[in-house]
């Protein structure tokens, strides 16, 4: 595992243990309740996503609609706040805003999925005014996404890889010439994709040798946790908090 740390948010003594958005196993995927139990359990890491409502307010939600796991429907970019926060997950939990969770866990530190653009100049913006710098890493699929981050915040923003940077770090792992953003801090990603592996001994070397962490998602078998953190990466984001805990306190890791 690199040693190298590159920005605060990674100032952390081992493989950083995520829980994916809180915790997503039971159901309230992405809710204040959710985190709390994350939070109760010992994880300072939570990966959630966030959306922009239409007056532009920052929910932490996944879906670009509200209809998979809310009693709400319609999508978050077409409602005020007012509607949004009606809607109830499984039929129980509101959905929180960003800024909220900020508040009530300053001790956390989280990596956030910005889903769509219209999040970008809100998240931003609210980092700023909270001066979150340290405690937030910004991710999305889309790499202009990021790079646009990147290049609006300068170096004081954690970023991670869109899709294009991954693959490029992955090219560069077999040997291949391709460019890769020197700005980030982490490549996240997923153990394959499309039966094709994407994290192997080569890939964490290379993201290493660039002094980038890997941090891959969304594992929640205990075999697969313990093989790829025998392959050194960096950090892993599941559903089922309770089993990664259990794999690092098994291997001396957690704190």
């Amino acid at each position: 595992m690199t040693t190298l740390i590159r920005h605060p948010y990674l100032d952390h003594p081992g493989p950083i243990a995520f829980a994916h958005r809180g915790g997503a196993a039971d159901g309230l995927e992405n809710t204040a309740a959710q985190f709390r139990r994350a939070v109760a359990a010992g994880y300072r890491y939570i990966e959630t996503d966030v959306h922009a409502t239409a007056d532009g307010k920052l929910a932490a939600f996944h879906d670009a609609t509200l209809d998979r796991v809310t009693d709400g429907a319609g999508r978050i970019a077409d409602l005020p706040w007012s509607a949004v926060s009606q809607a109830r997950v499984a039929g129980t939990e509101p959905v929180p805003l960003f800024e909220e969770l900020l508040e009530e866990f300053p001790e956390v530190r989280w990596n956030v999925d910005v889903k769509a653009e219209p999040g970008l100049l809100p998240l931003l913006d609210l980092i700023g005014r909270t001066n979150s710098w340290d405690r937030i890493c910004v991710g999305s699929f889309s790499e202009a996404r990021v790079t646009r981050a990147q290049q609006l915040a300068g170096p004081r923003l954690a970023t991670s890889y869109g899709t294009r940077g991954v693959l490029g770090l992955r090219l560069r792992s077999w040997g291949l010439p391709a460019p890769v953003r020197r700005s980030a801090v982490a490549a996240q990603v997923p153990w394959s994709q499309s039966g094709v592996p994407v994290v192997d001994r080569r890939f964490v070397r290379t993201a290493h040798a660039l002094g980038l962490q890997v941090h891959v998602w969304t594992i929640n078998e205990p075999e697969d946790m313990h093989r790829l953190l025998d392959l050194g990466v960096d950090g892993i984001m599941t559903d089922h908090i309770d089993t990664l805990r259990k794999v690092f306190q098994d291997r001396g890791t957690w704190v």
